[in-house]
């Protein structure tokens, strides 16, 4: 009986120690993300890139789902997944934002900056990559973490298209890149959205 009790004492202690971490690493990135946001929102308006503009508000998404998370962390198991319901919908809904903003700059078109592109975007890639870095070890659990490491994980990839954008814009003298470009972080965002509502789903019914 002893045996057992120190056992579930120790697993108590390491469940804590691995929240506080897990905590520690979500106000980190939170800070980033936030920071982030407030910097490429006013460079993506000024370049008039539809590509740094969804990135500003994926940051701006991640913010939020990371305050979510510090909230709902060591709840019950239907606080996390109504959480990760409530991140999954919202970056399903940022996902068809992007689609139609995308949509109208395709009707209307515009010459985008390729400079301040490629430049925030590299700002914005390492910013994500250390955010990924911080994020990796906790990367399996439920669908509330699963969500988040998700978002870290698109956010690098669409930093890398984004750079990639600038390239192109600068290239070719049009905006097709940055469009494109806008269309595949929006299809990564929906895409997210799905898995994330998929397994939430699947502890709500099993719990």
């Amino acid at each position: 009986m002893n045996g057992e009790k120190k056992n579930r004492l120790a697993g108590s202690v390491s469940c804590e120690t691995a929240n506080g971490a897990y905590r520690r690493v979500l106000w980190t990135v939170l800070v980033i993300n936030a920071s982030m946001f407030a910097g490429e929102v006013f460079a993506g308006v000024f370049a008039k890139s539809v590509a740094l503009q969804a990135d500003a508000l994926d940051f701006l998404g991640d913010a939020a789902s990371y305050g979510i998370t510090l909230m709902v962390l060591g709840l019950a198991i239907k606080w996390r997944a109504s959480a990760a319901i409530l991140k999954g919908v919202s970056m399903g809904l940022f996902g068809l934002w992007v689609l139609g903003l995308t949509l109208y700059h395709a009707i209307h078109p515009h010459l985008p900056t390729a400079t301040i592109m490629g430049g925030v975007g590299f700002l914005a890639l390492t910013a994500n990559l250390l955010s990924a870095l911080l994020l990796y070890r906790h990367r399996r659990g439920d669908s509330n973490m699963l969500s988040i490491w998700l978002c870290s994980r698109n956010d690098v990839i669409a930093n890398i298209a984004v750079m990639a954008a600038a390239g192109g814009v600068w290239a070719t003298g049009t905006g097709w890149s940055d469009l494109i470009v806008g269309f595949v972080i929006a299809s990564m965002a929906v895409t997210a959205s799905v898995q994330v509502l998929r397994r939430a789903v699947a502890e709500l019914e099993f719990r």
